[in-house]
């Protein structure tokens, strides 16, 4: 099974448009969506295509390949009556191909602020816009980074997990970060 990951959409119509291609261009099997769905926050600019309630009514057309959505701290009950798909759990676990995976948006736990996990097991995450595929302490640490507003001059990109790869790309398909899960 092919996931593909998007993090921080931000109320981007644009952006979240572009990602929904890449999924289908992918041929993801599911979307794993880590947060921040309509609205950019207080410290954020304004993305390009701001406009939340489509972006609620693009995602509700896609909730049948929606595998996983977790809430972020930019995300309210309010967001929720407009989507047709929970995303209010602050963390789910999936099992891909024998392998446990923490999903969480990461204004909780972290990075930086692992919950308890075993070696090789993976944890992922949106919130900082910053893509990441290293190895903390023997579990696996992503961040696919942000659609809509990415931060530290890195591109808008998006992620997918095949198998024991594990890939972050920009929206040209020029591979940012990558890692192979170790048996």
């Amino acid at each position: 099974m092919k996931l593909m990951f998007i993090s921080d959409i931000h109320g981007s119509l644009y952006w979240l448009q572009l990602a929904l291609e890449k999924f289908r261009e992918e041929k993801a099997d599911r979307l794993v969506l880590l947060g921040d769905y309509m609205y950019h926050g207080p410290r954020n600019p304004l993305p390009e295509g701001y406009n939340p309630a489509e972006v609620a009514a693009m995602l509700n057309q896609y909730k049948s390949h929606i595998a996983v959505s977790v809430r972020g701290n930019c995300d309210a009950e309010v967001d929720q009556m407009l989507l047709e798909f929970p995303m209010m759990g602050d963390y789910a676990l999936l099992y891909h191909e024998g392998r446990r995976i923490y999903v969480t948006h990461g204004h909780g736990f972290s990075i930086g602020n692992l919950p308890p996990l075993k070696e090789g097991d993976v944890f992922i995450q949106g919130h900082t816009h910053i893509p990441v595929a290293d190895v903390e302490n023997g579990v696996f640490v992503l961040n696919p980074g942000s659609i809509a507003l990415p931060k530290e001059n890195y591109p808008s990109s998006y992620a997918v997990l095949e198998g024991a790869q594990f890939t972050v790309k920009d929206f040209d398909g020029k591979t940012l970060k990558a890692i192979t899960f170790s048996k």
